[in-house]
């Protein structure tokens, strides 16, 4: 079971929203709080050994992203980084899909949206005369796990001259790093791959102003005493990672998923599975699930009580009345949108787990009257 903590009551299917925080981080994060305890900005002995591992781990990160360590700002998490992008331009173009981290630090501005083809692939932007300051366009959804044309819409934004924002945060740790150092601008956060809650990064250039006002850290980009032991913890999640993607663990994992979206949809032939027809995550299936007899039973609640943690959709937009606007923007109508629930696994969720899951849903449909027909 991917949650050791309730092996025997929850199979954990929400890693989109949290991954459970793996051996390898504890054991940085353990050894960091004991060898450097100090504030990396103190002058003293240990304070220069706790700026030493922090530097190091820059280095690592910068190694992993392909770009220079002195691109590296280490922040809260992937919402900070987006709201610091984000305050420094008033004209921008924002995927249709964004996170709402990344739509809501654009309310105010000037912005264009980017469609969304029904299967949830942005369209790369076009430019005439009127060119934006930026393009914001994420490396792949964290409701539906599909890939987006980020390198195309890069070199588009190379060509003419427009800064890229890319926020990487459910891409790292899943898929490879590689090539995202190239980004103007790119976010991440650890606990989407095993690290802590409550870090993350943002690769900017070296003189990008602040959103976090008062000290020095961080060469002048982000205020605060850093979280030596979190960033420690996250680095040493990420590198092990990417040892797995190097490994092939990647293939194997999205014919667990393969087979899991074939027979559930042999099992419910009403159900649809958003994304079908691009690339997607190889941990992520997102369902518009059959209509049910009592439209008042919700499938993640009864998906809960039978001791499955899934979800509805971002964990950041749940118990809102309105639809998902990425299911939106892919055209799903909102009676459908209500029925949409997200099973996203971990590095720790096995063939076996995904097996379990599928007797869950059947078990669900069973128990709200759904009909296999």
């Amino acid at each position: 079971m991917p949650l050791a903590l309730s092996r025997s009551a929850v199979l954990y299917f929400d890693h989109n929203a949290t991954h459970p925080l793996s051996e390898t981080a504890k054991r940085a994060w353990l050894d960091a709080v004991e060898k450097f305890p100090a504030n990396p900005s103190s002058p003293h002995r240990l304070g220069q050994r706790a700026e030493a591992a922090l530097q190091n781990a820059r280095e690592r990160l910068a190694a992993i992203l392909g770009c220079g360590a002195d691109e590296i700002v280490f922040t809260g998490g992937a919402t900070e980084s987006a709201n610091t992008v984000l305050a420094q331009f008033d004209d921008v173009s924002v995927s249709a899909i964004e996170h709402p981290c990344v739509m809501e630090s654009s309310r105010g501005k000037s912005v264009c949206l980017l469609p969304s083809a029904a299967a949830g692939v942005v369209a790369v932007p076009s430019f005439d005369a009127d060119r934006p300051q930026l393009v914001a366009l994420m490396a792949a959804n964290n409701e539906t796990g599909v890939l987006q044309p980020w390198r195309d819409a890069l070199a588009l934004c190379r060509e003419h001259g427009v800064k890229f924002f890319c926020d990487a945060a459910q891409w790292i740790g899943r898929m490879p790093a590689e090539g995202l150092g190239a980004c103007d601008l790119v976010s991440g956060c650890a606990h989407k791959f095993g690290g802590p809650q409550g870090v993350g990064f943002l690769k900017c250039p070296a003189n990008f102003p602040p959103l976090l006002r008062g000290g020095p850290q961080e060469e002048g980009r982000r205020a605060g005493t850093e979280n030596v032991a979190g960033i420690l913890a996250m680095v040493a999640a990420l590198e092990e990672r990417e040892v797995a993607i190097r490994d092939g663990a990647v293939s194997e994992r999205i014919e667990w998923r393969v087979h899991f979206e074939n027979d559930l949809l042999a099992a419910l032939p009403r159900a649809r599975v958003l994304g079908a027809g691009a690339e997607r995550l190889w941990n992520t299936v997102s369902v518009i699930m059959p209509e049910q007899p009592d439209c008042r039973r919700r499938w993640v609640v009864v998906m809960d009580k039978l001791g499955f943690a899934v979800s509805t959709g971002s964990a950041c937009a749940s118990g809102k009345e309105k639809p998902s606007h990425v299911l939106t923007a892919m055209c799903v109508p909102p009676e459908d949108a209500g029925r949409a629930l997200r099973f996203s696994a971990g590095w720790t969720t096995t063939r076996d787990d995904w097996r379990a899951l599928l007797e869950g849903v059947k078990n669900a449909a069973r128990e709200m009257g759904v009909s296999s027909a």
